[in-house]
C-alpha cells in the first residue's frame, strides 16, 4: 500500500481529523447555571462594555479559522472548498500539535474576492486570527491585503508568507554552509504565482540584492504585457541587470535557483551552469524541479525539496504554528515583515554549528523545539513594532 492508498484508507476510518472537546465539565444544575444560563450573561456584559474582554473570557484568544475557497489546493488546483476540506482539517490539527493552537476550517464556496474579503471579515470576531489557505493568485494577493485593513486580528496567508519564512530559514543556514553572503549572491526564482513572489519579497527583507525571476512566458522584466499587477509590480524591483530570455539563460551564473513551480524542468546542464557550489531548492510537489541525485551530481552544494524522503524538507509547518502561537499569546493586530524575519531566523538558529551540514539545513519538522523558540521571537518582534496589545 502507498502513501495515498493508506492515507484514503486512514480518511475513511478517522471520518475526520478534528473535533470540538468542552474545556468544562457540567455534571450539576450549578455547573450548567455557570456555563450557561443565568451565569453566562456577566461575561456578555462585560464584553459588551469591552470589547477587549472577548479574548479573556472566550476562547478567542486561542482560536484561529483556516479558511479556504478550494481554488488551489495544493497541486491539484480548483478542486472546490469540500474537496479542500481534508487539507484544512489537517492544517488544524498541526496547529493544535505543533503549537496547542485551537484551529477550526472554513470553507467559502464563493470565488468573488470581496464576496470571500466580506464573509472572512464578519465572522473575524469568534477568532483569535486568520489562516488564508490554497487560493488562487492573483486574487489570494487581494484577499489579504483587503482583510488586513478591516480586520483587528493576524491574517497569514499561509502559501505566501509561511512558505517565505522557511525559505529564508534554509537559504540562512544553506549560505552557512557555502561560505557566502547574502547580499553577494545571485538568486534566480522559478515560478511567479503567490508563493515565489512573497519569498522573493521576503528574501529582500533579509538581505539579498539580486533576484531574478522566471515564470512560464520566460524571464520577467518591466514591460512585458503577460504579467498580473503583482508580477508587474515586481517586475520593477527584480532582474535589475534586465536579463531576456528563458530559465536556462536565468541560471547561467546564479548562486541559487528556488523552484516553486513545475516538476523536471531544470537538467544537470542548467546546474552545471550556475556558480561554484550553488544552492539549489526544488520545491514542485510532489516531483521536484528536479531530482536531488540529479542536482548533487551536477556540482550542487545544498538542495532541499519540499518532500520528507529527502534531506532538507522546506515545510511550512515550522513555520505556521509557532507564528499563530506567538501572534496569539501578545495579542498582536498584525503579522508584520519584521515578524517574519524574526521567524526565519528563529528557526535557522535551532540548528547549531555542530548540526549544520549539506544534508541537514533545517530542524526536522516534529521538532518540538521549533513552536516555542518562533513563538518567542515573534512575540519579542510585535512588541518591538507595537502591534502587540499585550
Amino acid at each position: 500500500m502507498d502513501i495515498r492508498e493508506k492515507s484514503l484508507k486512514k480518511h475513511y476510518e478517522w471520518n475526520g481529523k478534528i473535533e470540538v472537546v468542552s474545556r468544562v465539565k457540567i455534571d450539576t444544575k450549578d455547573d450548567l447555571s455557570v456555563a450557561y444560563t443565568p451565569g453566562v450573561a456577566e461575561p456578555c456584559l462585560e464584553i459588551n462594555k469591552d470589547y477587549e474582554k472577548s479574548f479573556e473570557l472566550t476562547r478567542r484568544n486561542n482560536l484561529v479559522a483556516v479558511v479556504t475557497d478550494g481554488t488551489a489546493v495544493l497541486g491539484l488546483g480548483d478542486i472546490g472548498p469540500e474537496a479542500g476540506m481534508p487539507v484544512m482539517e489537517g492544517k488544524c490539527a498541526l496547529f493544535k500539535e505543533f503549537a496547542d493552537v485551537d484551529a477550526f476550517p472554513i470553507c467559502v464556496r464563493s470565488k468573488d474576492v470581496d464576496e470571500i474579503v466580506n464573509t472572512i471579515y464578519m465572522i473575524s470576531g469568534s477568532f483569535g486570527g486568520i489562516n488564508l489557505e490554497d487560493i488562487s493568485a492573483p486574487r489570494c494577493f487581494e484577499i489579504e491585503r483587503k482583510l488586513k485593513e478591516k480586520c483587528d486580528i493576524p491574517v497569514f496567508h499561509d502559501d505566501q508568507h509561511g512558505t517565505a519564512v522557511i525559505v529564508a530559514a534554509a537559504l540562512i543556514n544553506a549560505l552557512r554552509v557555502t561560505k557566502k553572503k547574502i547580499e553577494d549572491i545571485k538568486i534566480v526564482v522559478n515560478g511567479a504565482g503567490s508563493a515565489g513572489i512573497a519569498i522573493t519579497k521576503h528574501m529582500f527583507n533579509i538581505g539579498a540584492k539580486n533576484i531574478t525571476m522566471v515564470d512560464r512566458c520566460g524571464i520577467i522584466c518591466e514591460g512585458m504585457e503577460e504579467l498580473n499587477s503583482e508580477q508587474k509590480y515586481m517586475a520593477t524591483i527584480t532582474n535589475r541587470e534586465h536579463k531576456k530570455g528563458t530559465l536556462a539563460d536565468a541560471m547561467k551564473g546564479a548562486d541559487m535557483f528556488l523552484g516553486v513551480s513545475a516538476p523536471n524542468i531544470v537538467t544537470k546542464e542548467m546546474v552545471k551552469s550556475m556558480a561554484e557550489n550553488p544552492i539549489v531548492f526544488a520545491m514542485a510537489n510532489p516531483t521536484p524541479e528536479i531530482m536531488p541525485d540529479l542536482a548533487k551530481e551536477a556540482g550542487a552544494a545544498v538542495v532541499g525539496t519540499g518532500r520528507s524522503d529527502f534531506p532538507n524538507q522546506i515545510n511550512n509547518v515550522l513555520c505556521f504554528p509557532g507564528m499563530f502561537r506567538g501572534a496569539l499569546d501578545c495579542r498582536a493586530t498584525d503579522i508584520n515583515e519584521e515578524m517574519k524575519i524574526a521567524a526565519s531566523y528563529a528557526i535557522a538558529d535551532l540548528v547549531t554549528d555542530d548540526m549544520l551540514s549539506a544534508e541537514y539545513i533545517l530542524p526536522d519538522a516534529t521538532d518540538k523545539r521549533i513552536g516555542k523558540a518562533v513563538a518567542q521571537a515573534v512575540i519579542k518582534a510585535a512588541r518591538e513594532t507595537g502591534v502587540a496589545r499585550i
